[in-house]
């Protein structure tokens, strides 16, 4: 299964580059824990965990950095027991900020694959929604934080 998301956010391609990577609790809605493990130099290789919360159900993921280009493009992997999911984060300067746009593949294993099957479409809107708030919340957080540094 396949989402996309976009949003633009009235800051820096730089400072939103950072927040987005390096403070990924800070404004997720799901993640609760993000915690590198091992740290390259250039960043990709660098291997960490991922704790989700949704709905009451917690999933730790393992995670590694596969694509780094600071400050147009970064990716990951995460592996957990019931899904993988490919991430990727894309950057562009645009006249009043920048536009983050999300693409992420999920993978379901066992017979995760099956449910998968069944209610693809349905399981495909939520995760484009649920992929748009993220986005969103990512927006609101870094233009309140602008505004309480400036007060």
């Amino acid at each position: 299964m396949q989402s996309e998301a976009s949003v633009e956010i009235n800051r820096p391609i730089e400072e939103v580059f950072e927040f987005t990577n390096d403070h990924v609790v800070e404004w997720s809605l799901t993640v609760v824990e993000d915690t590198v493990i091992a740290e390259t130099p250039d960043r990709v290789g660098t291997t960490f965990k991922c704790v989700t919360e949704s709905r009451g159900k917690r999933l730790e993921f393992q995670g590694e950095v596969t694509r780094w280009k600071r400050p147009h493009v970064s990716a990951i992997n995460l592996v957990g027991d019931s899904f993988d999911i490919e991430a990727a984060y894309f950057f562009e300067a645009t006249p009043d900020g920048t536009r983050v746009t999300q693409k992420a593949v999920i993978s379901p294993k066992g017979l995760l694959k099956v449910v998968f099957f069944l209610c693809g479409w349905m399981m495909g809107q939520a995760t484009c929604d649920e992929a748009r708030k993220e986005l969103e919340n990512l927006k609101r957080v870094l233009e309140e934080r602008d505004v309480a540094t400036e007060e």
